[in-house]
């Protein structure tokens, strides 16, 4: 399969002083605000996976920039479905915005002129945030060298396995050394209406800074200090790169500022009630402008652990003009201006935000009985079944497998499915019991985060544990 790169390469690399705009704010944070309604709605979270990083060495450049004018033949890369999740290790997930002057023109294969990871530790309850500027010349997979927010647009032309996002993650997992799990990419439309559905966003404006609106609408002055805006004033703000000092850099800390603020406004206690009453309709514009290949189950489960992550364990970078110097080369008979990376300092970088004696923290590895019987979680069981003795049989089967079950009784009513609900943070031990009990709906699986609870770990026994259990 080929490209015709001739004419992607005119739109995707324009001659210098052409206007960008760009309609990628963290689209990513629109999932987790929908998937973060249903989550309020159903007060529940299952347990989850993660990937290790193993901390892989930063793609270098040659002295010169190689880009041919010849028809490509990309090499088709390798794709393997995501592992489920484990219940207690790291995820790393890389958010997608596409370029809105693509949208418009409906030329082709568009851009992606947000990229950024977002990588979650659910044991350490920590997580890292690192933006890559669009102009990046990095190396893309049987492609060559190109802007990094053309990979998008070459996976997609060529129709590619996993398409415009699998050739993007290949890309930045290259070029930043890092497992990238899963994608997620989000239509500014919904965006902006997720935004305007949550009555507006407060965002603290440092310094007063001028923003273009997409549409047919008139540029447009923030002024500094806390305030809160309608979706289209946040998105304007958030691609924001003209009159700044540092263009795609000051535009990236922009989005990281959205990101926040977001998420504190989603997770706010006082706020819960009022987004229940808004979450079928929100949820359903959000969720028909969103893609990836996370399932629902799973991010359901992202949205929760999100709630349990204070801001100050959130470690946030960009990659910056003096970690990748602004150049130019020759493609296609145009000038266009990229960021040559310096290996070395985006490597530091990177190590900052994705330490492994901090945010990327130990991996769920090793005998789930094992890691269970170390955390040392107490049980509570309740009988929900038909069969009178099943708590009792249960409970002496769980001590024989190393748990403590330190209370057994009735429950208030019958339950055909077996019910976990989780009061601490005892993942090995939910993930044990997940798989022992065969939770497969997200319902079974309830957060109730309770520190002064007398146990960590309440299970409801049902009529499906009844009919299917191990128990002599």
């Amino acid at each position: 399969m080929t490209i015709n790169r001739t004419p992607l390469l005119r739109k995707i690399f324009p001659p210098d002083g052409r206007p960008t705009v760009v309609e990628s704010v963290l689209w990513g944070l629109g999932l987790v605000l929908g998937v973060s309604l249903f989550i309020l709605t159903r007060n529940f979270v299952v347990g989850w996976t993660l990937t290790p990083l193993p901390g892989l060495p930063i793609s270098s450049l040659p002295e010169e920039l190689p880009l041919s004018s010849e028809t490509p033949t990309p090499q088709v890369p390798q794709v393997q479905l995501p592992k489920p999740w484990d219940g207690a290790s790291r995820v790393t997930v890389l958010f997608l915005g596409l370029d809105a002057r693509d949208w418009v023109a409906g030329e082709g294969a568009p851009r992606s002129d947000t990229m950024m990871l977002l990588t979650v530790d659910p044991q350490s309850k920590t997580a890292g945030m690192l933006s890559i500027p669009r102009d990046m010349w990095v190396p893309i997979p049987g492609i060559g060298y190109s802007k990094i927010n053309t990979a998008f647009a070459y996976g997609q032309a060529a129709k590619l396995p996993g398409g415009g996002p699998g050739l993007a993650m290949k890309t930045v997992e290259a070029f930043i050394g890092v497992p990238i799990d899963h994608y997620i990419q989000v239509d500014f439309t919904a965006f902006e209406e997720a935004i305007d559905g949550m009555g507006g966003l407060e965002l603290c404006i440092d310094e007063k800074i001028r923003v273009d609106p997409i549409g047919p609408m008139l540029p447009k002055v923030i002024k500094p200090g806390c305030q809160t805006l309608p979706g289209y004033m946040v998105l304007a703000y958030a691609r924001q790169r003209k009159d700044t000092r540092e263009g795609d850099i000051d535009r990236a800390r922009h989005q990281q500022k959205v990101v926040l603020a977001l998420r504190d406004k989603i997770l706010d206690p006082a706020y819960f009630p009022k987004l229940l009453a808004k979450t079928p309709e929100l949820y359903l514009k959000i969720s028909s402008g969103v893609h990836t290949d996370l399932s629902l189950d799973e991010m359901l489960r992202l949205a929760a652990l999100g709630q349990q992550i204070p801001v100050e364990n959130i470690r946030h970078g960009v990659i910056d003009y003096s970690m990748a110097p602004l150049d130019s080369v020759m493609v296609d008979g145009l000038r266009a201006s990229i960021l040559r990376p310096i290996p070395d300092k985006i490597r530091e970088l990177r190590d900052e935000i994705f330490d492994p004696a901090g945010v990327l923290g130990p991996s769920a590895q090793g005998d789930p009985v094992a890691l269970m019987k170390a955390e040392g979680a107490h049980l509570k069981l309740l009988n929900g079944s038909t069969d009178s003795k099943l708590a009792e049989q249960t409970q002496q089967y769980l001590n024989a497998q190393g748990a403590h079950v330190d209370q057994v009784g009735t429950a208030d009513q019958h339950y055909s499915s077996t019910v976990v609900i989780l009061y601490t943070e005892k993942l090995y031990t939910m993930r044990y019991l997940r798989d022992l009990f065969k939770l497969s709906s997200p319902g079974q699986i309830r957060f109730a985060f309770d520190p002064s609870s007398p146990v960590d770990v309440e299970v409801i026994l049902g009529k499906d544990w009844q009919r299917d259990n191990p128990l002599p």
